[in-house]
């Protein structure tokens, strides 16, 4: 793996999932990659999390190691010498750190964007995630009463939890790589669930998920980014 970027927590994520047809997708996706299926079906998804005890090149971070995070991304792969590489291109990403985001943009060149945002997690339980764009209050939670579990390899919850590479197309439409490196998480059932999203983003949210993940997390490790030929 690349140095080390980053290291964090990524907990208690909220993960609703769209279904969509891959022309939808096309004109965002880098070159050097491709889209990427679960049996024929692509997806979108915008998940909430609490980005936790952040560190940059092993420094922590004050007053900015601890925030929630709302993004939007699709799902690619890049077939290597070494295997497939199935990763994510985030089409934006929502914190409440005016710091967070300027940085994200300037080392990864992501779309990142500070907004107004709150959290409530009872870790384990429920978790709901607040944002505010253009005067307009969206939302995301998920709530359950059971305990997580490892999903089934070949399950849709496995195909968008699992994917552990970051793609990001750079303006002459290129595409920088980098690596998420992490457990598999464990997803506990979904109880039930709301979403509120009347912002503007850069994919139409449907009325209805096709696929509501309440996921774990865990500690990640995040590579500096390369740019692929």
């Amino acid at each position: 793996m690349s140095r080390t970027f980053l290291k964090a927590e990524w907990r208690d994520l909220v993960l609703l999932s769209f279904e969509a047809p891959p022309a939808l997708f096309e004109p965002f996706v880098p070159r050097g990659v491709e889209l990427d299926d679960w049996r024929g079906r692509t997806f979108f998804s915008l998940i909430g999390f609490r980005f936790l005890e952040s560190r940059l090149l092993g420094v922590p971070i004050p007053f900015h190691g601890n925030f929630p995070e709302v993004n939007l991304r699709i799902y690619v792969r890049r077939q290597t010498p070494e295997g497939v590489r199935r990763g994510v291109v985030f089409l934006q990403e929502m914190v409440p750190k005016q710091a967070v985001a300027t940085l994200a943009r300037g080392l990864y060149g992501e779309n990142y964007v500070r907004v107004p945002m709150t959290q409530a997690v009872e870790p384990g339980r429920s978790a709901k995630y607040t944002w505010k764009t253009e005067g307009r209050q969206n939302w995301i939670s998920a709530r359950t009463a059971s305990p997580p579990a490892v999903p089934p390899q070949d399950s849709v919850e496995t195909f968008i939890v699992d994917h552990r590479w970051g793609y990001t197309r750079t303006p002459d439409g290129g595409c920088i790589e980098y690596q998420v490196e992490r457990p598999p998480w464990r997803v506990y059932p979904v109880e039930s669930f709301e979403m509120r999203v009347d912002g503007d983003l850069p994919l139409a949210i449907p009325a209805a998920p096709d696929s509501v993940i309440f996921a774990e997390g865990s500690e990640v490790v995040v590579s500096f980014g390369r740019r692929i030929a």
